[in-house]
């Protein structure tokens, strides 16, 4: 992607999650804007109002109140406006049903959180750094689990 500034949105209800995305982020040497989001109610709310400019890349979370992900990447995929998003299922979960449903259901990638610092710099690194039209274009099984 060259572009002026990457808009990056995480949607995660794990406050301590968010604030190490938002570190990791930082720290990764490119020009972004970062919006964080507890639920993914808060983020549709947020993304249907008029006018919005659309994010570059969505990083959702499977498992969260009011709204989770998988109802989240559900209605992105089935509006028009968003359904050409890129989104990042951004989850602890390593269920292989997880990860088949939401390949089937569209998501892009699929990454599990990382249990330290120095991996989750190198994944956000990695991810934002995708070529995403040439990545999606060759979406299979095998390059939508991103493994570091």
């Amino acid at each position: 992607m060259n572009l002026d500034v990457l808009k990056i949105v995480l949607v995660d209800d794990d406050e301590d999650d968010r604030l190490l995305f938002k570190d990791a982020i930082e720290e990764v040497d490119m020009n972004t804007n970062l919006l964080l989001f507890s639920n993914g109610q808060e983020f549709m709310d947020y993304i249907s109002l008029s006018g919005q400019p659309l994010p570059h890349l969505v990083f959702l979370d499977l498992n969260m109140p009011i709204k989770n992900g998988m109802e989240c990447l559900t209605e992105i995929r089935s509006t028009s406006k968003l359904k050409e998003l890129s989104v990042a299922i951004y989850s602890t979960s390593s269920s292989d049903k997880d990860i088949e449903q939401t390949f089937i259901k569209g998501a892009n990638i699929y990454i599990n959180k990382p249990n330290d610092f120095k991996k989750l710099k190198k994944i956000v690194r990695q991810v934002l750094k995708l070529n995403w039209q040439y990545h999606t274009s060759n979406l299979n099984r095998e390059n939508f689990l991103l493994s570091i």
